[in-house]
């Protein structure tokens, strides 16, 4: 029981940076990736479901040791309204920021990364890694993507982007296939005709997904990582995972386009529901997918320790 009090303890100072936002700022959150403090829900759901159940005993110097560096962390979220987000972005142009927005998030997830490493660090040392990677790394990524967007938005990088014109080609056979409307692609465009009479769409890396596979690959890996199964069945997960991430970015490319063709062509009712259309599939994929793997490997591993056991007894 004192395991489970020590792990929940550790929980709640985690948290709490994230839970004080949600009270005090509550308008920062939203589930598009590039639009708020949605994030952190979804990191500190990784590293809620990483740490539950551990039986561990987590010794009360290190919890209290944590406590610090999370009033550092509400510091920091509560300085942003008072001058340092405006600093932020009064500085953006000397770093050649193209999106600002980008790039004040960005740091918000710098800053929830580095606070969930440091603190994992001192809970548990080195082991941290193996412990509970997935909600430090999912805020890294995020980080990442977000600087990336930052600084090179839309179309302007290139590797990004390449991959975004063969899923448009796919969302316009799906819509020929269903019978939805009318559509064709031309590079990264699509020009639809529904309902609601025509609409242009221009497709760019982030709003096909692309970045889901980053942050899928950053997240997976540390998830296997710490699992002890043989390297083969480890890469055909992660191989069925990039598969599945995939097929979801299509299915958000096409969701956009069915929200075109049969529900309205008003921008800002586009944009409202492009804006959380990614997150709402590809989070849940990313959980629901983590635990099958769980599942599936945690019931080879008793199914492999029956056998061994009856083995051993015959003998």
């Amino acid at each position: 029981m004192l395991q489970n009090k020590s792990v929940i303890y550790a929980l709640v100072i985690l948290a709490s940076p994230i839970l004080f936002a949600l009270a005090v700022f509550p308008d920062t959150f939203s589930l598009g990736w590039n639009q708020g403090r949605g994030g952190f829900l979804f990191a500190m759901a990784f590293v809620a479901a990483e740490l539950m159940g551990l039986k561990l005993d987590i010794p009360k110097k290190r919890l209290i040791a944590i406590i610090p560096i999370a009033g550092v962390v509400i510091v920091y979220l509560t300085s942003l309204e008072f001058g340092l987000k405006h600093y932020l972005v009064s500085i953006a142009p000397q770093f050649h920021v193209l999106i600002n927005d980008s790039w004040t998030w960005m740091w918000d997830f710098i800053v929830i990364a580095i606070f969930f490493m440091v603190s994992m660090t001192v809970l548990f040392g080195k082991r941290w890694i193996r412990i509970s990677p997935a909600g430090p790394i999912y805020a890294a990524g995020t980080a990442i993507i977000l600087s990336l967007d930052a600084f090179f938005p839309y179309d302007s990088l290139g590797p990004l982007q390449y991959v975004v014109p063969y899923l448009v080609k796919i969302d316009v056979f799906l819509i020929g296939l269903f019978h939805m409307g009318h559509a064709t692609a031309h590079g990264n465009a699509m020009f639809l005709v529904g309902d609601h009479g025509p609409f242009a769409l221009q497709v760019f890396w982030p709003s096909a997904g692309v970045h889901s596979i980053i942050i899928y690959s950053l997240v997976m890996m540390a998830f296997l990582l710490k699992m002890n199964i043989p390297r083969n069945r480890k890469l055909g997960y992660f191989a069925m995972g990039v598969i599945g991430t995939i097929t979801v970015n299509i299915i958000r490319i096409f969701s956009l386009s069915i929200f075109v063709l049969k529900v309205s062509t008003n921008v800002n009712e586009f944009e409202s529901f492009h804006g959380i259309a990614g997150e709402i599939m590809f989070l849940p994929w990313l959980f629901i997918f983590l635990l099958i793997v769980t599942y599936v490997e945690t019931k080879r591993i008793k199914k492999l320790g029956t056998v061994q056991h009856e083995s051993d007894t015959s003998k």
